[in-house]
């Protein structure tokens, strides 16, 4: 049943991450379109700018949880690599005890209201020519820290199997 919950919140994030990848493609092209519009066209769009980092915000907080899924995110591995798995297990289960959830709940917390706060002014850029919309941008933040947390899930039940000596310890989930 745990390995059963592991591979669906996975395969969740499995998912959510290919659309960040996705964006990251799609970053690319807009950036592109920008660039060649104004050193070519002598032409420029609020929006256009506006949704690079639309985008690029977009791929960051649906990229977290992914990031978690593959172990992939910052942390000062110098000793941690060296350390037998077990005690590397361990800091990951006290880890996301102790920081991962609790920031989470903080950022869900605040980052809830802010983007309810937006929504229901319906919220648009103050730049004529702007995007409209922009409690989208704003209602992704609280769902990208719900993600993360439900990511740490997983994690946090793969260093408990670890633990007890029930699974090991891989990248890939």
């Amino acid at each position: 049943m745990v390995e059963s919950l592991i591979r669906g919140i996975d395969k969740v994030t499995e998912a959510i991450g290919k659309v960040a990848i996705a964006l990251s493609l799609v970053l690319v092209l807009v950036v592109v379109a920008d660039v060649a519009l104004r050193y070519f066209l002598n032409i420029s769009f609020s929006a256009l700018r506006e949704l690079e980092w639309h985008f690029y915000a977009a791929m960051f907080l649906l990229g977290g949880a992914y990031t978690l899924r593959y172990d992939a995110h910052v942390r000062v591995d110098v000793l941690y690599q060296h350390m037998p798995v077990r005690m590397r297990a361990l800091i990951n289960v006290l880890g996301t005890l102790f920081f991962l959830f609790p920031g989470c709940y903080l950022l869900v917390d605040t980052s809830f209201h802010f983007a309810k706060f937006s929504f229901m002014m319906h919220e648009i850029s103050p730049d004529p020519g702007g995007l409209p919309c922009r409690w989208i941008l704003k209602g992704l933040i609280p769902f990208s820290f719900v993600l993360m947390a439900v990511q740490g899930v997983s994690f946090l039940l793969k260093n408990v199997l670890v633990l007890l000596g029930r699974r090991e310890m891989t990248v890939e989930g």
